[in-house]
């Protein structure tokens, strides 16, 4: 049973946990806010599955001191190339959701709903 509980395989359940909460928000809600912070969740479960997918027991941060030394740094140190991408996809998701957020102020300062469905002329 301890086999399954490692950081990893519980960083990796939550993360989907998320993707799928944000998921089925984003397409069951007819809320213009609710399908922005599903969005949101979703967004962060994304981040935490790829930070948790990065994850190696037993290595540390890239960080080059006294103590690591200089022989085999391969194998001491994690990639930080997921952890960068993390925290890029962290600022272009707040911009995006800031967009978002503006959209859905200029929708209802138009029509005086948030109703999805109230919003016809933008339909196919």
């Amino acid at each position: 049973m301890e086999q399954y509980l490692t950081l990893q395989n519980i960083g990796i359940a939550t993360g989907f946990a998320l993707i799928l909460i944000g998921l089925y928000g984003g397409l069951t809600n007819k809320n213009i806010l609710r399908i922005i912070v599903s969005f949101t969740i979703f967004n962060s479960g994304l981040n935490i599955v790829i930070v948790a997918l990065a994850y190696l027991k037993g290595r540390v941060a890239p960080i080059i001191d006294d103590t690591t030394g200089l022989d085999n740094l391969s194998q001491k140190f994690v990639d930080p190339v997921p952890q960068a991408l993390v925290l890029t996809a962290i600022v272009i998701g707040l911009g995006v959701t800031g967009v978002m957020l503006a959209y859905a102020l200029k929708m209802y300062q138009n029509k005086q709903t948030l109703n999805i469905n109230d919003f016809k002329e933008t339909k196919w």
